[in-house]
């Protein structure tokens, strides 16, 4: 270590911000962290990248009409739908619109 350092060119706080990521502090179910964590752990990546890896595929899979907003409620439902292990299930949404479009 130098006795004395030159922080004439330092700047007081500054940080590198991170291009294309905003931090954000949001609420989720503890199962749904503990599910993201475990897969997280087993595939050697981290949870909030796989969760972040699932809304996005929720976007390119969402139909542009769809106007919904993005509530806590819709959030939840997508990552269920998601997390579910039987894949060949149709999602509820999916299933409510075609029985609208029976009637």
């Amino acid at each position: 270590m130098r006795k004395e350092y030159d922080f004439s060119k330092g700047k007081r706080g500054a940080v590198i911000a991170s291009s294309g990521k905003t931090r954000i502090t949001i609420m989720l179910d503890d199962d749904v962290i503990e599910h993201f964590r475990a897969r997280a752990e087993a595939d050697g990546t981290g949870y909030q990248t796989m969760i972040n890896a699932v809304l996005r595929a929720s976007i390119k899979e969402g139909k542009p009409a769809d106007d919904r907003p993005l509530t806590a409620r819709v959030l939840r439902q997508v990552l269920r739908e998601e997390l579910d292990p039987r894949k060949s299930v149709k999602p509820r949404r999916a299933m409510v619109a075609k029985s609208a479009s029976a009637a």
